[in-house]
């Protein structure tokens, strides 16, 4: 006959033969001792004993700083199976009753496979201490703390670090706009106002003239500059002609303005309509603080130019014939440098 075939196992069934149960063993107080050293020459075992030199004081180890725990989520709970196999029933207690026989074993559990624990993060090393910051530009007062140990050389004398000064620098700037700006400003008004006005009989190769006629037309034009202007302090016209047969009318006023660019071009403007001025040029004075317009228009059906000149103390206006915008502008310094005068200058 053939031999028998393997049985196949069970599902669920371990493939490892199952070792057979252990022996039950009985309590040690139904044993009979064994003596260990039974057989055995104990004799010459009275042997001199050297007597050994002292210990050394025992070091204390330093307390160990105090670790932060880990401060990260819990770790989950290790999935573990039970792997051990049966083992048979309990020994029982010591007493008078027999040891009863062992039981027969029964089928082994399934076991499934084994799952790792997730091993823990190792705790974050502290922080190191936060160093306090500093101010660009700031030095700390406080000397450098030397390392331990350090000893400075023989002969050698600290000498203080002079710390630089800044004061000086920020007080100047402080003169500078408290003192500057101002002075900027207002010397052009100083050097202008108070001013006073004459009208002088020659300038040049002018000649005031002195008629009926002439010194009518004057004094109406005193009248507009008195009306146009009411906060003017004096007023002042006049007629110039030379032997070549030029015609110079001049008229003005003195008194403060606060902004003579714009009272410039409002005299200009004042004046379009009667003398048909074209577009206005500005003229460079080379005075700060003085503001000149000059413009082309027709008086009498003769062909003139209009130029007025105000600064910070005073306005003045002058009417030329036969003559173009830049002599016109010229004559016009020339004429209000002698008919009008700062008090201060």
């Amino acid at each position: 006959m053939p031999p028998p075939l393997p049985r196949r196992p069970v599902w669920g069934e371990s493939a490892e033969p199952t070792p057979p149960p252990p022996v039950a063993v009985g309590p040690p107080e139904h044993q009979t001792p064994v003596d260990p050293w039974a057989g055995v020459d104990t004799g010459g075992w009275d042997l001199p004993s050297a007597e050994l030199p002292p210990l050394p004081p025992t070091i204390s180890y330093p307390t160990p700083p105090d670790t932060r725990q880990w401060s990260g989520p819990p770790a989950p709970p290790a999935v573990s199976r039970d792997t051990r196999q049966w083992s048979g029933p309990p020994a029982s207690p010591a007493g008078p009753h027999p040891v009863p026989p062992p039981a027969a074993p029964s089928a082994p559990r399934a076991i499934g496979p084994m799952v790792p624990a997730r091993p823990m993060s190792p705790p974050a090393p502290p922080a190191p201490p936060k160093v306090p910051k500093q101010r660009r530009g700031r030095r700390s007062t406080a000397p450098p703390t030397p390392p331990p140990g350090w000893q400075a050389p023989k002969g050698y004398v600290p000498v203080p670090v002079r710390r630089r000064r800044r004061w000086p620098w920020l007080l100047l700037l402080t003169l500078a706009c408290c003192c500057g700006c101002p002075a900027y400003y207002g010397f052009p008004i100083s050097a202008q106002y108070p001013a006073r006005a004459t009208v002088p009989v020659q300038v040049d190769d002018l000649s005031l003239r002195q008629d009926s006629r002439s010194t009518e037309t004057a004094k109406k034009l005193e009248g507009e500059v008195r009306k146009e202007h009411w906060l003017a302090e004096d007023t002042f016209a006049g007629v110039y002609a030379t032997t070549g047969g030029k015609r110079v009318t001049v008229f003005g006023g003195t008194g403060f303005r606060l902004s003579p660019e714009s009272d410039a071009e409002a005299e200009i403007s004042r004046l379009t309509d009667r003398y048909a001025l074209g577009a206005p040029e500005s003229v460079d004075t080379g005075v700060r603080g003085r503001h000149e317009r000059c413009a082309v228009g027709s008086s009498d059906g003769s062909a003139v130019v209009v130029c007025t000149s105000v600064d910070h103390g005073s306005i003045a206006t002058g009417v030329f014939t036969r003559l173009s915008v830049a002599d016109s502008a010229e004559l016009l310094g020339t004429l209000r440098a002698q008919i009008v005068q700062p008090e201060r200058g």
